[in-house]
């Protein structure tokens, strides 16, 4: 069984390199723990590999149709609406209308009505 600290050789060649991965390292540790925590208080037992795999089975996609932006999301499978529910995030509709937003050289996604999604896609 591995361990969430298991090691591996980096090879970055400047400080500010090391220290960026440093922190993002500690960082997804941390958040890792506390959803470990909030899921433990919601008495789920689910292991992280799970997690992971159903997590990146759910996605989205944005496409205009008669003049219509709709983001249109997979179904969520295995764990993660527990997941979800246990950290308070409420999963966006399946199908959703949207709208376009240019902001600063960015197009930006937002979702209507009692969900908002924001996704920046480069130019």
């Amino acid at each position: 069984m591995k361990s969430v600290l298991d090691t591996r050789p980096i090879f970055h060649h400047r400080d500010a390199a090391i220290r960026g991965h440093v922190f993002c390292s500690f960082l997804a540790l941390v958040l890792q723990k506390e959803l470990d925590h909030r899921l433990q208080k919601a008495s789920h037992g689910f292991e992280w590999a799970d997690i992971k795999q159903d997590l990146c089975s759910l996605q989205e996609k944005t496409m205009e149709d008669k003049g219509r932006k709709l983001t249109i999301r997979t179904e969520y499978k295995g764990t993660c609406g527990k997941v979800f529910q246990a950290v308070g995030v409420a999963l966006p509709p399946a199908i959703r209308e949207t709208s376009w937003r240019i902001c600063g050289g960015y197009r930006i996604i937002c979702g209507a009505k009692n969900f908002l999604s924001v996704s920046i896609y480069l130019k």
